[in-house]
């Protein structure tokens, strides 16, 4: 009986060892490797930027407040420019931005709206085709 308990003890402590030698370490290297690295070509930028795939954002979140979310209940006035643009990387990007909205019986007012789009990256490379974007989010327009 004192084998067994001892060979049980003996294999147990040999899988510790090995795990933590071996497996751990592996483990390891391949999260810190560039296995899992999903490198689309757009990278992420902290700072509000004005490029065309940022422009084009700006551009689809603006067509489809007005075609989606306030189609026809109201007038609406566009900035001509984006407040900030930011690029998150993997062609997903965050719009902020003023918009003037005239309801059909009221008086006018300015909201400012976020928007989370994202560029789904097809054979057709053309930014302005608006099937190519998909909007993830938005906010500030709630209670309109």
């Amino acid at each position: 009986m004192k084998n067994k308990v001892f060979l049980f003890v003996a294999c147990l402590v040999l899988l510790l060892v090995f795990q933590a030698k071996v497996v751990v370490p592996f483990a390891y290297d391949i999260a810190a490797s560039d296995i899992f690295l999903e490198d689309s070509g757009d990278e992420a930028s902290r700072i509000s930027t004005n490029n065309n795939m940022t422009n084009e954002a700006f551009e689809q979140c603006n067509n489809h407040i007005a075609n989606e979310i306030l189609a026809d209940d109201y007038t609406l006035i566009f900035a001509k420019t984006p407040a900030n643009a930011f690029s998150l990387g993997s062609y997903r990007y965050v719009i902020n931005a003023d918009i003037e909205i005239q309801p059909t019986d009221g008086a006018s007012f300015r909201r400012l709206y976020v928007c989370r789009i994202k560029y789904s990256m097809t054979d057709d490379s053309d930014p302005s085709i608006a099937d190519n974007w998909s909007v993830e989010g938005l906010s500030g327009l709630n209670d309109v």
